[in-house]
């Protein structure tokens, strides 16, 4: 345990803080540190901070390809609170559009609370590609 984290539990345990400031004093701490190196075969633990989709396969010329996609999760909770903002008349747009092409989502059904319990079970997400040669993962980190 750091010190600053330690000093943040002495102060909630004396009272002079409340458990509310002690978590986002806590929080903030967190957001200051780096994100710890991940390895392909590891994940770190603790509260996820992106979304990682990693593929590595052959192109129809079986030349290897890598593919390495890390999204902050913070835009992608940004992004969902953000449909709020948007007309519905819009929303029902942008909804005919994606299902044009082939994603299914209804916008206006988009809440926050869904997105972290997607971000909470890709920890028990399992991809299969039909390829023997591709390797596909998605995870948080």
């Amino acid at each position: 345990m750091n010190e600053q984290r330690k000093d943040i539990l002495d102060m909630l345990a004396e009272g002079k803080i409340t458990a509310e400031e002690a978590e986002r004093l806590i929080a903030a701490l967190e957001r200051d540190e780096p994100p710890p190196a991940s390895s392909l075969d590891a994940r770190p633990k603790g509260k996820a901070r992106y979304l990682r989709v990693m593929v590595d396969a052959l192109d129809e010329n079986g030349v290897p390809g890598r593919v390495n996609v890390r999204v902050p999760l913070q835009l992608l909770r940004a992004g969902v609170r953000l449909t709020a903002l948007i007309p519905p008349p819009a929303l029902g747009k942008a909804n005919a559009e994606l299902g044009k092409s082939g994603v299914p989502i209804d916008l206006t059904q988009l809440k926050p609370e869904q997105l972290e319990a997607l971000v909470d079970h890709l920890e028990e997400m399992t991809v299969e590609v039909d390829q023997p040669d591709a390797k596909v993962r998605v995870f948080c980190e």
